[in-house]
C-alpha cells in the first residue's frame, strides 16, 4: 500500500480498462467505415444506374419501344445486388467469402430476373454481331446501303488502334522516364515542366493544324495517322508518371547489379523494369482505354467507313433522323464498353497500387 509523506495511506491509482478502450475503438472504427461505405453506395447509384439501364434495354427493348416497367423491375433487382456485393467485398476479409457471396447473389439475381422479366428477355438486338446488313434492316436500303461496314471491321480497327498506341506508349514512356530519372542533363527541370505544360495544353485547339499536316504527309484517313497523333498527345503525361515510378526504385539495386557484372542495359531490363511492373501495367491499361474510347480525333481524321472504329460505328448507329432503335444502340454500346471494362476488372489490383509519385506500399 502506498503512503504519503505524513504516513497516511494514499488512494490507489485508478486502473485503466484496456478492454473497454479497445471495444470503444472498434465501435468507432466500425461506425466510421459503415458511414463511409453508406455514403459511397448512395453516391454510386446515380453512376451505375445508367449502365444497368443500358444493359437491360439491350436485352429487353423491341422495335416497338422500351417497356419502362421491365426497366425498373430489372434495375430494382440488379442494383441492390451490386450494392450488396460491394459491401461484402469491402467488409469481408476472406477472398473465399467474396466468391461465395458473388455466386449466391448471381444465382439469386438470375432466378429473380427469370421469374419477373424472363418472358421479355431476348438477344435480337445483338444480331449485328452476325448480320452485317443490320443497318439496312433498321433503315431503307436506299439510304443505308454501302454506308455501314461490319461491326467486326470497326472492332478490328479499334483493337489495332488501342494495342499499337499502348505498345508505343509503353516503349517510349519507359525509356524516357528511366533516362529522366537516372541521368542529369542540362535543361532537365525545364524539360519536366514542359511535359506538364504539354499535357495541360488543350489538344482540341490543334485539330485543324493536325488535320492539315496529316493531309500533306498522306496519313489522313488512315489508322496509323491517328495512332501517331494520339500517341504524341498522350506521351507527356505517361513519361512523367513513369519517371515517378523509376524514382521510387532505389539506385543501390541497380548499382549492385552493375557491380556484379551486368551492363546498364541488362540492369535496366532484368532489375529495374520488374520493380516498376505495376506502373507499366497501369499506364498500359489507361492508354488502352483512352485509345479505345477516343472519338474527337477519329471523327475528324477517319472518313472512309472501312477505317471506322467502334466509337464512330456507335455514333452512326444512333444518328438517324427517321427514328432511333434504342435496343440496337444499347446493344452496340454494351459491346463497345465490354473490352475496356474487362481489362479494368482484371487489372484492378495493379491500378489500386499506383500513385503519381511511384509505387504505393
Amino acid at each position: 500500500m502506498l503512503v504519503d509523506t505524513l504516513g497516511t495511506p494514499a488512494p490507489a491509482a485508478a486502473r485503466t480498462d484496456w478492454h473497454a478502450l479497445a471495444r470503444g475503438a472498434r465501435v468507432k472504427r466500425f461506425a466510421g467505415q459503415s458511414a463511409l461505405l453508406a455514403f459511397l453506395l448512395i453516391v454510386s447509384v446515380p453512376i451505375i444506374l445508367p449502365y444497368f439501364w443500358m444493359v437491360v434495354i439491350s436485352f429487353t427493348a423491341r422495335s416497338g419501344g422500351v417497356a419502362s416497367d421491365v426497366l425498373w423491375t430489372s434495375c430494382a433487382v440488379i442494383v441492390p445486388a451490386v450494392l450488396i456485393y460491394s459491401a461484402v467485398h469491402l467488409l469481408a476479409p476472406s477472398p473465399r467469402v467474396r466468391v461465395i457471396a458473388a455466386l449466391i447473389l448471381l444465382v439469386a439475381v438470375g432466378a429473380m430476373l427469370a421469374a419477373l422479366v424472363g418472358g421479355q428477355l431476348h438477344v435480337a438486338n445483338y444480331r449485328f454481331l452476325w448480320r452485317t446488313n443490320i443497318i439496312e434492316e433498321i433503315r431503307s436500303k436506299a439510304t443505308a446501303g454501302g454506308q455501314f461496314p461490319s461491326v467486326w471491321v470497326a472492332f478490328r480497327n479499334s483493337l489495332a488502334l488501342a494495342l499499337t498506341q499502348t505498345l508505343l506508349i509503353l516503349i517510349v514512356a519507359s525509356l524516357a522516364g528511366y533516362y529522366i530519372s537516372r541521368f542529369a542533363f542540362r535543361g532537365r527541370e525545364a524539360f519536366l515542366q514542359g511535359l506538364l505544360v504539354l499535357h495541360a495544353f488543350p489538344a482540341m485547339t490543334l485539330i485543324i493544324p493536325i488535320f492539315l499536316i496529316l493531309h500533306w504527309v498522306g496519313l489522313l484517313d488512315t489508322i496509323p495517322g491517328v495512332i501517331l497523333v494520339l500517341t504524341t498527345i498522350e506521351l507527356p503525361f505517361y513519361v512523367f508518371v513513369m519517371k515517378g515510378f523509376f524514382d521510387a526504385v532505389p539506385w543501390d539495386i541497380e548499382m549492385s547489379a552493375m557491380t556484379d557484372g551486368a551492363s546498364r542495359r541488362q540492369a535496366f531490363r532484368l532489375v529495374v523494369l520488374p520493380q516498376v511492373r505495376v506502373g507499366l501495367i497501369a499506364i498500359a491499361v489507361f492508354a488502352f482505354i483512352r485509345a479505345w474510347e477516343e472519338y474527337i480525333f477519329v471523327r475528324t481524321m477517319l472518313i472512309e467507313n472501312k477505317n471506322w472504329v467502334m466509337s464512330l460505328y456507335l455514333f452512326w448507329v444512333s444518328d438517324d433522323i427517321m427514328g432511333v432503335d434504342y435496343g440496337i444502340v444499347a446493344a452496340v454500346s454494351v459491346f463497345y464498353v465490354l473490352p475496356s471494362l474487362l481489362l479494368y476488372v482484371f487489372c484492378q489490383k495493379y491500378l489500386t497500387q499506383m500513385t503519381i509519385g511511384g509505387i504505393r506500399g
